[in-house]
C-alpha cells in the first residue's frame, strides 16, 4: 500500500498564500491557507493508505486529524524539500501540497501494480502529485520550482519510468484561482471560507 505525502507549511498570517495579498489581507489569506490544508488533510485522511505523513514548515494547529505523522521539512530549496520527503520513505509513495482543496480519495487512491512512477499536472505549469514505486530523491533534486516550466521539468525526470498520469489540477495561488477552486469543491472548508470572506464584504 502507499504512503501518502502532504507538504505544506503552518498557515500564519504573512508566510502562506502571499499572492493572495491583495486583495486579501494577510490574515484572510492565512484563513483560506488553513482551510484549504483542512480539506486537503480530510481527503488524505479518507483515503488508503500504508502511512500518511505531513511534512510541514511549522507547527502543527487544530487543523490536523489524527492518524498523520508529522516530519519537519529540512533547510533548502523546495526541490530538496520534496526529494527529502521521498527519501523518508520505504516503499510506494505519492506527494501533494495544500493547495489543491478540490482533491478526492479516488484521485489519490493509486495502483503501482503496472507503473512506476505517477505524475498530477497543475494547470499554471507546476504539478499537484507526483508518485513514485521506489522513491528516489534523485529525480527532484535540481529541477527548478515555481516556474512555468516546472511540470515540464519534473516530467521529463520520469522519462525512464513507466508513467500514469492524473488529471490536471489548479492550485489555489491567486484569487481567481481561488475562485474557480471553490466552485470545483463546494461543500468543502475552502469554499465556505471564501464564502464567508465574500459575505463579510470581500
Amino acid at each position: 500500500m502507499t504512503t501518502l505525502l502532504v507538504i505544506a507549511k503552518e498557515p500564519r498570517p504573512g508566510r502562506v498564500k502571499t499572492r493572495l495579498t491583495p486583495p486579501f489581507t494577510p490574515e484572510e489569506a492565512a484563513a483560506l491557507a488553513e482551510a484549504s490544508l483542512a480539506d486537503t488533510l480530510d481527503v488524505v485522511a479518507r483515503t488508503p493508505a500504508r502511512r500518511r505523513v505531513l511534512v510541514l514548515e511549522g507547527a502543527p494547529g487544530p487543523w490536523l486529524p489524527p492518524g498523520f505523522d508529522v516530519v519537519r521539512q529540512c533547510a533548502g530549496g523546495l526541490d530538496e524539500r520534496l526529494a527529502a520527503a521521498f527519501a523518508g520513505c520505504d516503499g510506494p509513495a505519492l506527494l501533494i501540497g495544500m493547495d489543491t482543496p478540490q482533491v478526492t480519495p479516488e484521485l489519490l487512491t493509486v495502483d503501482f501494480a503496472d507503473c512506476e512512477a505517477y505524475f498530477g499536472p497543475a494547470e499554471d505549469g507546476g504539478f499537484w502529485a507526483l508518485g513514485l514505486a521506489r522513491p528516489d530523491p534523485s529525480l527532484l533534486r535540481g529541477v527548478p520550482m515555481s516556474t512555468p516550466r516546472t511540470g515540464a521539468a519534473q516530467r521529463a525526470r520520469l522519462s525512464g519510468l513507466r508513467v500514469r498520469q492524473l488529471p490536471p489540477l489548479r492550485d489555489v495561488d491567486t484569487a481567481y484561482d481561488a475562485e474557480l477552486v471553490a466552485k470545483a469543491a463546494p461543500g468543502g472548508r475552502f469554499a465556505a471560507e471564501l464564502g464567508r470572506l465574500a459575505g463579510a464584504g470581500r
